[in-house]
């Protein structure tokens, strides 16, 4: 009997935390410039309202049905503590036939760092002669809010129940953007990071790279915030 309780009590609560992930708390910015809060499901499973474009979910409040939003909908969202915005693929191609998706602002500088569908295999980035790129919507600064649950793509994270590479790009806004590769890996986290010494030592150190690029991404932000702390007590 404890035993049967016990694994009752294991379900419920995984399925409390697989639910309480897939819903976050956040906002969204369409593109008529209206912001909505209430609760975004970044990666739903399914068909979205435009075959081309990626979606998201999002509700006002728990209890009400969700509706669905295309990227061409929205300029950019946040969820959890995590900022996404709009953009097209760099250059001509697509992200798993889509013509507009979701990158994550992982890094909101003058040259900004994004994480989205990576190049090559697995259903990722993708060159589709015949399209044409266009122009992405710019970040503007749109940064994250702190604290709170974040996405995480992984490896092997999914958008709209697809397997995909993640990726790294580069750019002052998606328009501009451009992916992260092992040639100019350490000449593009020079230019975003560089204005921490301790940051740029390490980097020209050779002691990053696309494979630990998430340990960099924690590295400078660790730092920059120490930075500004110490500044802020003088």
């Amino acid at each position: 009997m404890l035993r049967t309780l016990s694994f009752i009590l294991f379900f419920l609560l995984a399925a409390t935390a697989a639910y309480a992930q897939k819903w976050l708390p956040g906002s969204i910015n369409d593109v008529k410039g209206n912001r909505e809060t209430g609760f975004i499901n970044p990666y739903p499973s399914g068909k979205g309202p435009n075959k081309h474009e990626a979606f998201i979910e999002f509700k006002t409040d728990e209890k009400m049905n969700p509706i669905k939003l295309s990227a061409g909908e929205l300029r950019s969202f946040i969820a959890g503590k995590d900022s996404f915005v709009v953009a097209h693929p760099p250059g001509n191609g697509s992200w798993n036939g889509k013509e507009l998706d979701f990158v994550k602002v992982v890094i909101n500088e003058e040259i900004k760092l994004y994480q989205g569908k990576g190049a090559g295999g697995g259903g990722g980035f993708k060159i589709r002669p015949g399209f044409s790129g266009g122009v992405g919507l710019g970040s503007g600064g749109y940064g994250g809010v702190g604290g709170g649950l974040g996405v995480s793509m992984g490896g092997n994270g999914n958008r709209n129940g697809e397997k995909a590479n993640v990726g790294y790009f580069f750019g002052a806004n998606t328009a501009e953007m451009m992916e992260v590769s092992a040639v100019n890996f350490n000449d593009i986290m020079l230019d975003i990071m560089g204005d921490e010494p301790a940051v740029a030592n390490e980097i020209r150190k050779n002691k990053f790279n696309l494979h630990n690029i998430e340990s960099l991404i924690d590295f400078f932000k660790k730092v920059k915030a120490a930075n500004a702390a110490q500044n802020t007590q003088q």
